[in-house]
């Protein structure tokens, strides 16, 4: 089992569509977390996800509750990326059974769903810079999880 991808509630299509396309190249699922803040179609994604949205495995979860009782029956970690987390994400030892979480471009995640996740790790960067975009965060981090867990075996 690969290192999965998800999206907390997200805002901006375009992140959405390059990090759907993400999934598409390395073979890795993304979790969209709803309600997203615009309208999920294909069309929406277009712009950033191309036709690659038809490679994608996307699995859609109603909501928060329903996706995190999802991956605690599938007894799969969640590791969250945010700014408020002091464990650097290259300090990290993940597992192939994990998911890695993104928030809301615009407002991160609330603290009752960072509370449930079960690792919280940050992108190290320059003192004084708030935060890195957050598809360029999740390829970061999901290409360091892929590295340790073997993730990019079989691919070309």
């Amino acid at each position: 089992m690969p290192v999965d991808l998800a999206l907390y509630q997200p805002d901006i299509a375009n992140n959405t569509g390059t990090l759907i396309r993400l999934g598409a190249c390395l073979g890795t699922t993304i979790h969209l977390i709803h309600p997203t803040g615009f309208p999920f179609s294909p069309r929406a994604l277009a712009r950033a996800g191309l036709d690659y949205v038809d490679h994608a495995a996307v699995q859609e979860h109603v909501s928060w509750t329903v996706f995190n009782a999802w991956r605690q029956d599938q007894k799969r970690r969640l590791v969250l990326l945010t700014t408020k987390a002091e464990t650097s994400a290259y300090a990290v030892d993940y597992g192939p059974d994990d998911i890695l979480m993104v928030g809301r471009e615009s407002a991160g995640v609330p603290d009752a769903v960072a509370e449930a996740c079960d690792v919280l790790v940050r992108i190290p960067m320059r003192e004084g810079m708030r935060s890195i975009n957050v598809a360029l965060a999740a390829t970061l981090v999901l290409g360091e999880a892929r590295r340790q867990t073997g993730g990019f075996a079989g691919l070309r």
